[in-house]
């Protein structure tokens, strides 16, 4: 069976992943991180395209995809 990957992570310093498929609440999604594999629990559903974070990323700290600062966080992001 071929395994299908379920999101991306693009940089190592990214603190986001990007859903390659929609997700669901409650789903364990396996991303690689440079040579690391780290298993995420979903807390809500992620559409397709749409990120999710790797961490906690508390309100007011930078938001990074691509290796690069896209935002800040407005609110706590569990």
């Amino acid at each position: 069976m071929m395994y299908q990957r379920k999101a991306i992570v693009v940089d190592e310093k990214d603190n986001v992943a990007s859903a390659l498929v929609n997700l669901n609440k409650g789903e364990t999604v396996e991303v690689a991180i440079g040579s690391i594999t780290c298993k995420i629990q979903l807390i809500s559903d992620i559409p397709f395209g749409h990120k999710f974070a790797l961490k906690r990323i508390p309100r007011g700290e930078h938001v990074i995809k691509y290796g690069e600062v896209i935002g800040k966080a407005s609110r706590d992001i569990e």
